[in-house]
C-alpha cells in the first residue's frame, strides 16, 4: 500500500527495494526555502542494520501489510519478553533487539500493538501516554508551584522525567511515550 512519506510514524514497516524495514524515527522538516522533506531512521528486518533515508514530503513510500493486533505484556526473561493475544491467549516472545529502547514502558499487564510478518514479530507500538508513580525527586518547595521551570524525577520503572516542581514522590503522572515528556497528573 502506498502512503505519503510524511504519513510515516514510528513503527510503522516500509518495504524498499524489495527488503522491509521498520521506522525507528521519522521528522518532517519545512525550511523557509525549498522543498519540505521527510528524514526517516530504519531497521532492515533481515538483518538489523540501521539506515537513514530522506524523501520529499509528497513522495510515496511502499508500506508493506504486516499483522497488527493488541497484545498483552506478561513478562522478561532470558528468551525474551513474552506477550499474549488477549482473545486466543496465543503467546509470542519477542526479541530484545525489536522492543529497543521501548522495554523501560512495558509494565507486567500493558497493552501495545505487536506487528508481525511470516508469524515473526518485527516491530512494537507502545500507547502514546502511560501513567507512571514518582520514586524520587526534589522536595515541593512552597511559592513555586506557579513558576514554569521543571525539576528531574525518577518514575518507578527508573526512567529520568522532567516535572512541575509541585510534583512530590508518591504522585502518579501521565507521560509522552514518544518524547517522554509530563503531560500531566494522574486521574485516580
Amino acid at each position: 500500500m502506498k502512503v505519503i512519506a510524511s504519513s510515516l510514524r514510528k513503527g510503522n514497516v516500509v518495504e524498499l527495494d524489495d527488503k522491509l524495514y521498520v521506522v525507528l524515527t521519522a521528522q518532517n522538516f519545512h525550511p523557509g526555502k525549498g522543498t519540505p522533506v521527510t528524514q526517516v531512521d530504519m531497521r532492515r528486518i533481515s538483518d538489523g542494520v540501521k539506515v537513514s533515508e530522506r524523501w520529499r514530503t509528497t513522495e510515496q513510500v511502499e508500506r508493506a501489510h504486516v499483522d497488527e493486533r493488541s497484545y498483552n505484556f506478561l513478562y522478561e526473561d532470558g528468551e525474551g519478553y513474552h506477550f499474549m493475544e488477549p482473545e486466543s491467549y496465543e503467546q509470542v516472545v519477542v526479541s530484545p533487539d525489536v522492543i529497543g529502547d521501548q522495554a523501560v514502558y512495558l509494565q507486567e499487564g500493558a497493552s501495545c500493538f505487536l506487528q508481525v510478518y511470516n508469524g515473526v514479530p518485527i516491530s512494537i507500538e507502545m500507547p502514546a501516554k502511560i501513567t507512571l508513580e514518582i520514586t524520587e525527586t526534589e522536595p515541593v518547595v512552597k511559592g513555586q508551584t506557579a513558576s514554569s521551570s521543571y525539576k528531574p524525577a525518577i518514575c518507578d520503572n527508573g526512567l529520568r522525567v522532567m516535572v512541575p516542581p509541585h510534583i512530590g514522590v508518591g504522585t502518579r503522572i501521565v507521560i509522552n511515550t514518544e518524547d517522554n515528556s509530563y503531560v500531566e497528573r494522574a486521574k485516580d
